[in-house]
């Protein structure tokens, strides 16, 4: 295979600040999501304390600790997640003391998730490491629009992906 040239107009040379057009690609909220969210994972991969633990570990275990005692299905559910990656997660957050299972007494076919006192002191670490990560993000929007842009995410989320269990 020869190399493939990818064609760049002129005046728009990779790092030199100007935006490239977004084509049919400007039509798609998933691209505009995916590329913010790509960069923001890429920073939090290059903090040392975050980027050895597998990416998800630090939402679920965000969300194990706002919701002691949550099943694995919501939380799957929750953090956007198949089953086979929430049980390797759950797998390593078990493994590293930060979170645990428990047998759910009234169906034993549920394991509800509690964090351990090293988990909570470590999400508080990650936590702050991760609004580090954000801070340029955040920056550049007022508190009024960061939470205008949460509500509106949080509406979307609800209405496409936030069926309750039955």
């Amino acid at each position: 295979m020869g190399n493939i040239r990818i064609a760049v107009p002129r005046g728009a040379e990779a790092g030199d600040g100007e935006r490239l057009g977004l084509g049919v690609l400007s039509s798609l909220l998933g691209f505009r999501f995916r590329r913010i969210q790509n960069h923001l994972a890429r920073g939090l991969v290059s903090i040392p304390d975050l980027a050895a633990n597998r990416p998800g570990l630090l939402s679920s275990l965000a969300i194990i600790s706002a919701n002691p005692g949550v099943s694995q299905v919501m939380l799957a559910r929750e953090a956007g997640l198949d089953k086979a990656t929430l049980v390797m997660i759950i797998d390593d957050l078990e493994h590293a003391g930060l979170a645990r299972r428990k047998r759910d007494t009234d169906d034993r076919r549920r394991n509800l998730l509690f964090t351990t006192p090293k988990g909570e002191k470590m999400l508080e670490q990650w936590i702050a490491l991760a609004r580090g990560n954000e801070a340029k993000v955040r920056a550049c929007l007022t508190p009024a629009e960061f939470d205008q842009l949460s509500e509106m995410l949080d509406r979307i989320y609800d209405s496409c992906f936030g069926a309750v269990e039955g």
